[in-house]
């Protein structure tokens, strides 16, 4: 699952923008400042930070100057208000990898987003258990050759065991990873979304890998 932190003052741009790439798959996580931003990079780990030029406590480029010549391999993608060809170069030689002017449209974000995680060259494009396969970039699933259709939290679950396969997730990590924070814990989602992934996943096939374990949580079992 990819992680990306927002850092951005202007709260509604920030909430908007974290709604969106939840909605599209993503953990995100949002900083008003560099300093909460730290703060946040201390205890997890982003593969991309959306970096406002336009910040409270230190600019966004000299922010980006300081992550890069402190070894931060993630990506950065700048937004700011300042849209002249110079700006985008200083924006690019402050260690940015892309740079969108505001205003700008979210599906362009998104777009952007999408193609700065193809260039990662660190991570598998594909997950694999066995004859079941996830496609992160095209964003399909095959068991055995057949398409299973996914919604967008279904798909983010899926990678959730994929990446973790015979191993036993409790409730608690599935929803800090999947729901975010702010999940409730008396919440019967979590068990509804397993069904229906089950349905998919599991009931075509003879072989049943997505398994419930009593007290416990829930395992992706491995295909050999």
């Amino acid at each position: 699952m990819m992680n990306i932190l927002v850092v951005e003052d202007e709260k509604k741009v920030a909430a908007l923008i974290q709604q969106g790439l939840r909605e599209a798959g993503y953990q995100v996580e949002t900083a008003e400042s560099p300093t909460l931003a730290r703060e946040a990079m201390r205890t997890q780990r982003f593969d991309l930070m959306i970096l406002d030029v336009m910040l409270p406590d230190q600019s966004g480029m000299d922010f980006a100057k300081e992550l890069r010549i402190g070894g931060h391999r993630g990506f950065i993608l700048m937004l700011t208000a300042l849209s002249t060809t110079k700006d985008k170069i200083q924006g690019l030689d402050a260690g940015a990898d892309d740079y969108l002017s505001k205003p700008f449209e979210f599906e362009e974000l998104l777009a952007r987003v999408r193609a700065l995680f193809r260039r990662k060259i660190d991570d598998k494009a594909q997950l694999k258990n066995g004859e079941l396969i996830m496609d992160l970039i095209g964003r399909w699933v095959t068991r055995e050759g057949i398409r299973i259709d996914l919604t967008t939290k279904e798909f983010t679950l899926l990678e959730l065991f994929l990446r973790n396969v015979d191993r036993v997730l409790d409730r608690n990590a599935i929803a800090r990873q999947v729901w975010g924070t702010d999940f409730d814990p008396d919440s019967n989602v979590i068990d509804v979304y397993v069904n229906h992934l089950r349905k998919k996943l599991d009931v075509p096939f003879p072989r049943k890998i997505l398994k419930t374990v009593v007290g416990q949580g829930y395992v992706l079992s491995k295909l050999e």
